[in-house]
Formats: structure tokens, sequence, C-alpha cells
């Protein structure tokens, strides 16, 4: 009832008590029964003599309302109508079912009677619910509501009910002795830890169904026909939101499967024992629109359990689509490309225009790790994008004349190019030159003419914020502010202290294609603070100007036209195609982190395989097979 309504009905108990002359007032009776009620604890209110004991009275409260746990109704005087010697009273009860609440309201009729000068109730167990008798109790039902799915660009569907068998030990059908025999021949055949599934085979119920692991319908790994005839076992088919292939995007979508006892505990009630909720990822980010409003119904059963009738019942809401950027052609392009690659890699691709992540692939070296958004890495000399451009606001023009030696020293520390660095390119060149042929000792060379904050600038121009985590809590990169004069040079290359993930390079040749900094999104309808409000953590905001993209472009240009990226990208070749390789040393017995990004109509790209030859050898070859196929 509204708090209107409840006003309301204050003025009518008011009217009427009003309009009697006779005492006392049964108006303070009335709100102590109402306040008993609301409690269960029934044992300050007067009742007339053929009541029951206090004690049970309050067990027919308990056990009539016990599915209903520790919620506590709340119960008020909606109305009052008194003769010479009764009161009839209307109670109007509102019980908070579930989170977020679904409120179940309902009216009760009490009676006070006039005994001795005090009023006293009357007892009934229809006090307590509509038409409530004596031996009737109540049972409450919770639907859980359908699960909203995960969309992809143009709405493609990423996540929706897909068919699985859930697997397990079915204790009805093996003798107790064998059970502990049947887990572990169940746990050994699914490959999963025997000791772990026995022990909780062994902890369930005498009849219980003890599932193992759920297994999509097609999935080839799993013989169900061969598993169903294991000893105990029962295969029991079911649906569970899932995307097009166990591994599709999974370090970022994440997965929703059966509630733990962590989540259950630690979701206010919003989540219960058998609900499907978010375990990992965007799906429990997000879990609270996708799973919807639970639908509810109560009951009126007899003492053996039949049903007597409906006092009330909610349909649920369905859960909302989580819509996102990813590309479902692009992403499973993506991952195939990284299917055979040993070491962790990653794909990133964004859409210049939009700040769209339409493709987030993580290699199966990486462990099931987000390397794509959360992998922290040396950028190499892709990170000549920035410090170039910190160089331009320098004032580097592409056609300056600089020295490309082949060693520099800074503070006793040697600086060289990278081994069978091209002759042509050494001594006296352009600056475009340089970038395209990717000349370490011109870029440390110029460490002088920029500032450590310089640098970081320049990076948040092209989108590199170290305090954006692009509305899922990826990491972006990171540009140390203070560092001595061989740590400056070492980043002006992308090496030392700077860091970046595949997701960060990506936005950065996003940002030079956009002639802006570009925001990466995965999630649609999420708002962020623009990337121009600065942050505890980040540098100044300074937009990129049309001359200085116009330069970065012309230099980005030259690296597919007669740079580090020709040959690899020779195949896709196209006016608007930019580039970048980078190769970072990590020590003498490590292989190099290497990377490859490059821009094409409205398609960033960032290619990262943690140990390869170089960026040109090992992250040419999958930029270029990516853009072909992104076509």
């Amino acid at each position: 009832m509204t708090k209107a309504a409840f006003a309301l009905a204050a003025v009518l108990v008011a009217t009427a008590l009003a309009g009697c002359t006779s005492t006392p007032d049964p108006g303070p009776v009335a709100e102590k029964l109402a306040q008993a009620l609301s409690s269960g604890a029934t044992s300050d209110v007067p009742w007339t003599d053929d009541a029951p004991a206090p004690a049970d009275r309050d067990q027919v409260w308990t056990q009539v309302f016990e599915p209903l746990g520790e919620t506590k109704p709340t119960v008020q005087v909606a109305k009052a109508v008194r003769t010479e010697s009764t009161t009839a009273v209307t109670l109007a009860w509102a019980w908070d079912l579930g989170v977020p609440a679904t409120t179940w309201s309902y009216t009760t009729s009490a009676t006070l009677t006039l005994v001795g000068g005090e009023w006293q109730a009357r007892w009934s167990p229809n006090l307590l619910a509509p038409s409530l008798v004596a031996g009737e109790r109540l049972v409450v039902e919770r639907t859980q509501a359908e699960r909203g799915r995960v969309l992809g660009a143009g709405d493609q569907v990423l996540v929706e009910p897909r068919a699985v068998a859930r697997v397990g030990i079915d204790k009805t059908l093996v003798d107790e002795d064998q059970q502990d025999a049947a887990a572990r021949a169940l746990a050994e055949a699914l490959d999963i830890d025997p000791q772990a599934y026995a022990d909780r085979v062994k902890a369930g119920g005498p009849k219980q169904f003890v599932e193992a692991i759920p297994v999509r319908l097609d999935d080839p790994g799993y013989d169900l026909v061969a598993l169903g005839a294991l000893d105990g076992v029962n295969v029991v088919p079911d649906t569970l939101p899932l995307a097009p292939y166990a591994d599709f995007a999974r370090p970022v979508l994440g997965r929703a499967g059966d509630a733990t006892a962590e989540l259950v505990n630690a979701s206010g009630g919003a989540v219960v024992a058998g609900d499907i909720t978010g375990m990992t990822g965007l799906q429990r980010q997000y879990d609270e629109p996708l799973r919807g409003t639970p639908g509810w119904e109560v009951r009126a059963v007899s003492a053996d359990g039949t049903v007597r009738r409906q006092l009330f019942s909610s349909d649920p809401v369905p859960g909302q689509d989580l819509r996102t950027t990813i590309d479902l052609d692009l992403q499973k392009v993506a991952e195939a490309l990284l299917e055979d690659v040993e070491p962790a890699a990653a794909i990133v691709a964004v859409r210049p225009s939009t700040g769209d992540i339409v493709a987030v692939a993580s290699g199966p070296g990486g462990g099931g790790l987000s390397t794509a958004t959360v992998g922290q890495y040396a950028p190499g000399s892709t990170f000549k994008i920035v410090s170039g451009l910190a160089l331009l606001r320098a004032g580097y023009t592409p056609d300056q004349t600089v020295s490309c030696p082949d060693t520099v020293d800074v503070d006793g520390k040697q600086f060289r190019n990278v081994p069978n660095y091209p002759a042509s390119a050494t001594g006296s060149v352009s600056f475009t030159t340089a970038f395209a042929s990717s000349c370490n000792t011109v870029f440390v060379g110029g460490a002088d003419q920029v500032s450590d904050k310089d640098l970081a600038v320049a990076a948040r121009s092209l989108g590199l914020d170290p305090g954006s985590g692009a509305g899922f809590g990826a990491f972006l990169g990171s540009v140390p502010d203070s560092a001595d004069t061989t740590g400056h040079a070492a980043a002006m290359i992308g090496q030392g202290k700077v860091l970046a993930s595949p997701l960060g390079m990506a936005t950065v040749v996003a940002s030079v294609q956009a002639g802006r900094a570009v925001e990466p999104r995965i999630v649609v309808d999420v708002p962020k603070a623009p990337s121009t409000t600065p942050t505890a953590t980040s540098p100044p905001f300074e937009p990129l100007t049309e001359a200085e993209v116009a330069a970065l472009r012309t230099l980005m240009h030259a690296v597919v036209t007669g740079g580090t990226a020709a040959s690899a990208l020779a195949s896709v070749m196209s006016d608007d195609l930019l580039a970048k390789t980078g190769t970072a040393e990590v020590d003498t017995s490590t292989a190099n982190r290497v990377w490859m990004v490059a821009a094409q109509g409205d398609l960033a790209v960032a290619v990262f395989v943690e140990a390869g030859a170089s960026g040109t050898e090992t992250a040419g070859p999958i930029m270029a097979a990516f853009l072909r196929d992104a076509d």
C-alpha cells in the first residue's frame, strides 16, 4: 500500500474512533496487534480467553511463514470500524519477496471485542493470510527469469541458451558401497580431479544427482553414449547460456553457470542455489541486468501438502540483452589465426570511427588470461608512433634530415639498431625513412628534445590513457612520468618502464586513423567519462591537430611502402594502409616480444606474440591474414 493510502487509512481510523464517546480507545490495541503480527511475537496483545497459548500462537505464525525465511512483513492498520462493543480492523500486509523485491500485498480482518472495559483481539489463522484455516501453511515458489543474451555487432547473437548434457553420478543408480568407485571412474573419463569429485558425491544426499560437468551436445571431445554407460552415471539434458563454441572470446565474455555458494552468499539474496549466474568476465560484471527479476507464487496448502488455493503470483521479468561491439565473424577469424600459436598472443581490432572493439582474441598460450586486454608488455617500436608524435610537437617534420648511426651512447648505456638493420637507412636520412625503417638511434638521440611529461601527454593524445578501463576493467598502457636519462631514452623506443596491452596499441593506431583520441568500448549504451576528463593517473590531455595527424599518417604509410612492413603486408597494400612493427628485447635468454599494428579503412588492428623473432617475421603474416579475411 502506498504512503498516501496509509495516510488516508489513518484518517479513516481516527474518524471512526473519534465518533465514539465511550472509552477505552481500541486504537492502541489495534496497533499492538499489527506490530505483533509483523514480528511473530504475540504475547503483548490482549487476547480473548479462547485464544491459543502464546507459544502456540507464535508457533503457528512460524509454521505458516517458514518458507519466507527471515523476511518479516510490514503490517499496518488500514481501517478500524467500531460499534458499541466490537471493532472491525482491516490489516494491510506487505511482504518483500526476493531481491530485487517483489511486493506481495494483501489484507486480513481482525475483530476486537470489549471485555470488562478492555479491548481484546480474537485469534484466528486467517489473521495471517486470506481465508487461512487451522493446519494450513504457505508454500513459496521462486522462478528464475530467462537470462538475457549477449549480443555482438549488429545484434548478432553471441551467447544464448544452447543444449548441454549434465553428466554426473545419480546415487539412485548405484549401490552405496560402489558410489566412490563410480565417481572416480567418471572423473577419470572426464579428466577432472577424482578425489574432489568423489568427495562431492559422498557429501550429497542419498538420492542426489551430483553433477560432474555440463557438456555441449556438439562437443567432439566427449562421447556421451559411452559416459552414460558407466556405472551410476546419468546424462541429463538441459540448456546453459553459451557462446558459439567453448573458447569464443571467453577471457572477455566470461561464462555463466550454476551459482556457487560464494556467489550466493555475496549476492545479498539476489542469487539463490540453483540459479544460473555470471561467473566471470562481462557475464559476471553485468550479471544483474542479464539475470532479470524472478517470478513468485504463494500457495496455501494443507498439512499433507495438498494445494488449496493460490494466494499470489507474479511473472518473472526476463533479463536484458547485453549489447557488445564484438563482430562474430571477425572474432572467429582472429581466434583461428591464433589457434596454433604456442606463446601467449593476441589480436585486437577496433573501429576508429566509433572505438568499437570488434575482435578481442587471446591465444591459448595465455592459459585463459585475456592477453588482449590485460596483458602488460613493452610495446617496442610500435611505441614510436607515440614518441614520433612527441618529436613532431618538438619541431620535427617528416622530411627533416636526421642522423641514424649504428649505436648511440646515453650515460654509458649503448643503444643500437636491430640486427640486419638496412645500411641504406643509416647516416643522414629523412625522419620518414628513420621511422619507416625503425631506427632506434634516431629516437634515442631525440630523447633530449622531449620530456617524460611530453611523452605521457602524447600517449594520451593517441588514446593510450592509463586512467581508462575501456568500460570493462581493461589495461591500455602506462608511460612513466619520471625516469632517469637512460630510462627516458629506453621509453622513446617502447622499452624501459613503458607498458601497453594489445588493446592499448590498437587504440593508438585507431587514433591516428580517426584523427582524434579514440575511446575503445566493448559494451554498448554504457556511459563513461570522456577521455578529456583528467583522472588521478592521467596526464593532461592535448588533442591531435590536423597537421600532426597528416604527419603521422605519412610516417606510418612509409612503413608499408618501403619500411619494415613492406614485404609482410604487400598482399593487402592500399593507399590508406598504415602500419608499424615492434620488437622488444626482454633479455638474452628469452625471445623477443613482437608486435605489428596497422590501420586500413575503418579498422585498426594490433597483433602481439609474447615470444618471436621480430614484428615483421612473426606478427606480420598474422596481420596480413587478418586484414585479408576482414576485407
